[in-house]
């Protein structure tokens, strides 16, 4: 509380000794006004302070960064932005030895912001003078309506970059763009896939994966960590192109709708070849079919992804299944009398052979009926017990998306029916790289492989025992057979001691039953068939040909010839070379790996 300016006591005393009241509220006031003085100084000089020290942080804040920058060594200045960044380095794809499968190049996006042009209308003729397939209408819709940004071309050339900007409309501008490339065209193409943009911005777009290769180790090709490590495929690109370009010409002589190949590493399961026809450029990669047939298409990958009977190729299993249990060898006698009949279903062999046939001779001259009564004696748990080994119950395990989702047709009801056909490959749909795995189990010793589009760089371990090694010995000799007397006679390429299986499947009507005159053709082969390397597998859909004044369509008039046009050319790019020693027993020198 304020002392009052007039006390009451010393007025009092005051005016009793005589004295004038009024200079004791003088001196009251004196004293209050000089308190006030001090609380004032006392506040300024706070501020002062503060202000002091306020100006001395900041002084020594520019000074100290002043100092850093003049120790420092000079760069360019970098303009900072709001948006976040767009990441769109993205690793290298190489073959096995290193060269380029896919890469980056640096590019150009074009795009428009109409409220910034001087004449839209120019602007939408010239446009359509440079890029044909604009629409001048479209365009002009565009650039005089509300939009105020609209993307024109993703991706553009220099030389339509220069012609772009020598129209002079300052509405229309430019983005850098890093789009992926791939340098060899179609070759590889489904096993490469393609890639797309995926979040874009005027100064950058994502590149992501959109099929194969590309999608499947899409993070790990987009992770900055990794940028600077090429991904390395088991793919020889030599033997690529090799391969394409006979199992092209084969679809052309042989009349075929398509065709797949896969040429395989019996040991680490590497692919080193693979092609679909027909197929396309991931460069400009088509739009997928939204009707009709899918294996139409040129993005289906008949390798990985069609699902067609094999046919006689699986006999080789039922032999297998025989062999493991010891119901049979290789001289067992087989009832192959017939027709056999089954319900209303009847079981026919191609020829006449006559009352019964060795096991060897059911393989090699391919009996129907002489498989189904292998197959009947084994049981259908048995046949089911070899199938699921050797992978046909499951996806391929291959690094391909669209091959992790496709697995087998198996029937509803394994009935008894279904074991005998199944025996010679009807009644079951699995893809030739299913059958591709299977056959490098049979050529290896037994050891079931998982096939790779991945470079393997050590030795493989764990690997599963399926066959033993006699069972696998047994049937590679069954499989020499078949080439050397049997069904496959055209596959015989001198030094290279092919053994193989044919198969020639019905293609199914959608509407139901078979087509009579139309044939999945496949042969399956192993080389060299004393020590194997390789597995081969050619599948050619619907072929014919005319040979000797009649059609041929089965696999021993198409797939094998092609088979072994493919086996002597591609043997010498891989550097895997024939001997052949004066005693007449061939010996092989692998060249590279």
């Amino acid at each position: 509380m304020r002392t009052p300016l007039r006390p009451l006591a010393r007025v009092i005393e005051a005016r009793a000794k005589g004295e004038n009241p009024d200079l004791i509220e003088a001196e009251e006031r004196a004293k209050r006004n000089q308190v006030r003085q001090i609380k004032m100084r006392r506040r300024a000089e706070s501020r002062l302070l503060v202000l002091g020290v306020f100006f001395f942080l900041a002084f020594a804040t520019v000074g100290s960064r002043m100092a850093i920058l003049a120790a420092s060594e000079p760069m360019e200045p970098r303009s900072a932005a709001s948006f976040p960044q767009i990441a769109n380095q993205r690793a290298d794809i190489l073959d096995r030895n290193g060269e380029v499968l896919a890469t980056n190049l640096a590019t150009t996006a074009l795009y428009a912001q109409p409220p910034l042009m001087v004449d839209p209308q120019e602007a939408a003729e010239g446009l359509v003078a440079i890029f044909p397939d604009l629409k001048q209408e479209k365009l002009v819709e565009d650039f005089t309506g509300k939009r105020k940004f609209l993307w024109i071309k993703k991706k553009i050339s220099p030389e339509q970059q220069q012609r772009v900007h020598e129209l002079g409309e300052p509405g229309l501008l430019f983005g850098p763009r890093e789009m992926r490339l791939y340098p060899n065209g179609r070759l590889a193409a489904h096993i490469l896939g393609g890639a797309s943009f995926g979040k874009e911005g005027v100064n950058a777009a994502e590149v992501i994966g959109v099929a194969g290769i590309e999608k499947y180790h899409d993070a790990r090709l987009r992770d900055p960590a990794t940028a600077s490590r090429p991904l390395e495929l088991s793919i020889d690109m030599t033997a690529q192109a090799a391969m394409r370009r006979v199992l092209s010409g084969g679809v052309k002589l042989m009349n075929a709708k398509g065709a797949a190949a896969i040429l395989m590493d019996v040991h680490t399961g590497e692919i080193v070849s693979m092609v679909s026809l027909p197929d396309f450029d991931p460069n400009d990669r088509p739009r997928p079919a939204l009707s009709g047939d899918p294996s139409a298409s040129p993005l289906f990958n008949r390798a990985s992804q069609g699902l067609y009977e094999l046919g006689s190729t699986f006999k080789l299993f039922t032999a297998a299944v025989s062999l493991e249990k010891g119901l049979a060898n290789e001289n067992t006698m087989i009832d192959i009398r017939g027709p056999l009949k089954w319900g209303k279903f009847t079981i026919k062999d191609f020829h006449n052979y006559g009352r019964e046939l060795s096991l060897t001779d059911v393989i090699v001259k391919s009996s129907n009926i002489g498989t189904a009564r292998m197959a009947l004696a084994a049981g259908a748990g048995a046949q089911q017990e070899m199938l699921e080994k050797l992978g046909f119950f499951d996806a391929v395990p291959v690094e391909l998306g669209e091959a992790k989702r496709t697995k087998p047709l198996l029937p509803r009801r394994w009935s008894e029916i279904s074991t005998m056909t199944i025996s010679y490959g009807h009644g079951i749909a699995a893809t030739p790289l299913h059958l591709a795995s299977a056959y490098a189990a049979i050529a290896n010793g037994g050891y079931r492989v998982n096939p790779t589009l991945i470079k393997q760089t050590g030795p493989v371990t764990g690997r599963e025992k399926v066959l033993s090694d006699q069972t696998s010995a047994t049937l590679r000799k069954l499989l020499r057979l078949v080439v050397t007397r049997g069904t496959a006679s055209f596959g015989e390429v001198k030094g290279y001691e092919v053994g193989g299986k044919t198969g020639s499947a019905d293609k199914p009507n959608p509407k139901g039953g078979y087509y009579k005159n139309r044939v999945i053709a496949t042969f399956a082969s192993v080389f060299p068939a004393s020590d194997p390397k390789y597995v081969l597998v050619v599948t050619l859909d619907e072929p014919s040909i005319k040979a000797h004044g009649e059609m041929r369509r089965t696999a021993g008039w198409t797939s094998v010839p092609v088979a072994a046009e493919l086996i002597s050319r591609l043997m010498p790019i891989l550097g895997l070379r024939p001997n052949i020693a004066s005693a007449g027993n061939v010996q092989y020198t692998s060249a590279r790996n």
